[in-house]
């Protein structure tokens, strides 16, 4: 005699596709063992790998940091030859071989900054043309830097539109930027030469209408009267 099937609540409906999927799962890796343990060792070097090297950068944007701050009293001092290569005999590496040792780190591209302006301060524009296009760092002020180091770079080379360019750029690069007024000074100028009055006007006019305290501001007027 057939008995009425018995109706399955959801609880235990739940609690049975919890148990075929225990199972299937236990099948699958019962099969598979060595593939899966493969994968999961594979992940865990990657993740050693990774923890690994960031360390390991952590670190070396340390020891860059120390090697930064001891090369500055150089720089500072206008002393730029020694600040680029060192002094023999102390524990001073010079910008060069930090640069060359820790490049990679946030210090390291810091140091790119300085080195192409000690190159630059040397006249030996094409040297720092080169650490200035180089740099890719994570700091603004260092990016505007290196944006308006270039744009000089062009202007020596009578490639004024360019060179406007660029110091464009590096007025937008950040707010906060205390050169931004200046950036845009020499992009006016710069466009006013290559003969772009109307982007000239733009720069001009952009310095007196949001940097009206600014020394670029009293430089302005002159420059707006030769394109207006």
């Amino acid at each position: 005699m057939l008995t009425k099937k018995k109706k399955l609540s959801k609880k235990e409906i739940k609690e049975d596709k919890l148990v075929s999927f225990y199972y299937k799962s236990y099948g699958y890796f019962t099969e598979n063992s060595k593939r899966v343990l493969s994968y999961a060792g594979a992940l865990i070097v990657v993740i050693a790998l990774v923890a690994f090297y960031l360390n390991h950068k952590s670190q070396q944007n340390k020891e860059a940091g120390v090697q930064l701050a001891r090369v500055m009293s150089l720089y500072d001092g206008g002393a730029y030859l020694e600040a680029i290569e060192g002094q023999a005999g102390t524990d001073i590496l010079g910008l060069k071989r930090i640069v060359e040792e820790y490049g990679s780190t946030e210090n390291g591209e810091t140091a790119k900054i300085y080195l192409a302006n000690s190159y630059n301060f040397l006249g030996k524009t094409d040297d720092a043309f080169n650490y200035y296009k180089d740099y890719s760092g994570s700091i603004d002020v260092f990016e505007a830097t290196a944006l308006a180091g270039q744009a000089g770079y062009y202007a020596d080379k009578k490639d004024f539109e360019k060179a406007a360019g660029l110091y464009k750029k590096a007025a937008h690069v950040s707010k906060e930027d205390v050169l931004n007024s200046d950036y845009l000074l020499h992009a006016g100028i710069n466009y006013l030469t290559a003969g772009n009055n109307k982007s000239a006007k733009e720069m001009f006019e952009t310095i007196k209408k949001d940097y009206a305290s600014s020394t670029a501001n009293r430089e302005v007027n002159q420059y707006l009267a030769q394109v207006e």
